[in-house]
């Protein structure tokens, strides 16, 4: 691939001194571009495999950092897109995939895992502020890049197509797990029913709210810039909520095989709930206040759904690295669900205390 040509391709000023790749993401190819003035850049080529449609990807980040531009304040930035000499905002290769380039966010740090507990906090106010941010943007003007990407009732029917099919034989090896599904079946539709019935607003959503997509300051920690707006789409703010409990209120690692060592923390999940709701800043309705809980529990298990889901047909989306590996990480996913079924009362009181 001559990266020189593509880089060519993007209006910016510098001479190009050196790529490199750079992060250690697992969706796209990324680099850092330095260039004899030092001013770095970010350059991007987007999954095809994971993004049928990049296009609409780039459609929705451009509409999204467009409108936030003249909404920032303080030290807190949006992505920038470079634009391409020919005025658009990214390019095609000779295979036909999509190139883009960003200005590198200087004085920031992304972490994996949080080295404080202010971190993970500062972590929901970036979140929430996103959310405040973005709450009077039409949400259905943006496209649906991966559709039903957290439509708990849809994964639910998927999850049991591949029971039916069982195509490696593997149901037998997984049938507590099976069982703990169906078990809460009638708590799938929740937020789709209520969302039906007028109650909980589509709002635009962000969909991968892992620590690592908020950059915070080197120096004072606090929130500068929320980052990966691939999977940015409509959807629910309670389910951004919960990705990030899911992620980061968790004592273990999502692949963790001893479950003695996996347990959902409620202090991290008042921390957070904290963070997030000082960021949203009075935004979210009362109904969206209230169905937080729902959202970390129904992201929780969505999730662990899916990898069982994949287990089952015999590993095809999910990167593993042994037979048992989605398995494993199901198995974390749902006793998390456990804790905070047994947590519930205490969530729910602690929402009903912050809430505004």
């Amino acid at each position: 691939m001559d990266y020189n040509n593509i880089v060519k391709q993007f209006n910016i000023p510098e001479e190009l001194l050196d790529i490199s790749k750079y992060g250690n993401g697992h969706i796209n190819d990324t680099f850092l571009i330095n260039t004899d003035s030092g001013k770095r850049y970010i350059l991007q080529k987007l999954n095809r495999n994971v993004f049928k449609e990049p296009e609409k990807v780039m459609e929705n980040i451009v509409a999204v950092t467009e409108y936030l531009k003249p909404r920032l304040s303080g030290k807190v930035q949006t992505l920038n897109l470079i634009p391409c000499k020919n005025g658009e905002k990214y390019t095609p290769d000779e295979n036909n995939n999509l190139w883009r380039m960003y200005d590198f966010v200087e004085n920031g740090v992304s972490l994996e895992l949080p080295e404080s507990e202010n971190d993970f906090y500062q972590s929901a106010v970036g979140f929430g502020n996103f959310q405040n941010m973005l709450k009077d943007y039409p949400a259905d003007t943006l496209y649906e890049t991966i559709p039903n990407f957290h439509n708990t009732p849809e994964r639910y029917k998927a999850f049991l197509e591949a029971v039916e099919k069982d195509p490696l034989g593997r149901v037998k090896t997984a049938l507590e797990e099976i069982a703990f599904v169906n078990e809460r079946k009638e708590f799938y539709s929740i937020l789709e029913d209520s969302h039906k019935n007028g109650n909980l607003p589509l709002k635009v959503t962000h969909n991968d709210t892992k620590l690592n997509n908020v950059m915070l300051d080197a120096k004072t920690r606090e929130p500068i810039c929320v980052m990966d707006l691939d999977t940015i789409m409509p959807g629910y703010s309670v389910n951004d909520f919960g990705d990030s409990i899911r992620f980061g209120a968790s004592t273990a690692a999502e692949d963790e095989k001893d479950l003695s060592k996996v347990h959902f923390d409620m202090e991290l999940f008042k921390i957070y709930t904290k963070g997030f709701l000082f960021g949203c800043n009075g935004t979210l309705t009362a109904c969206e206040q209230e169905l937080l809980p729902v959202g970390a529990k129904m992201m929780t298990i969505e999730c662990g759904m899916r990898f069982l889901t994949d287990y089952i047909l015999g590993d095809t989306y999910f990167k593993t690295e042994y037979p048992e590996h989605n398995l494993i990480r199901c198995r974390t996913q749902f006793k998390l669900v456990s804790e905070m079924e047994e947590k519930w009362e205490e969530m729910c009181d602690f929402i009903k205390e912050f809430s505004v």
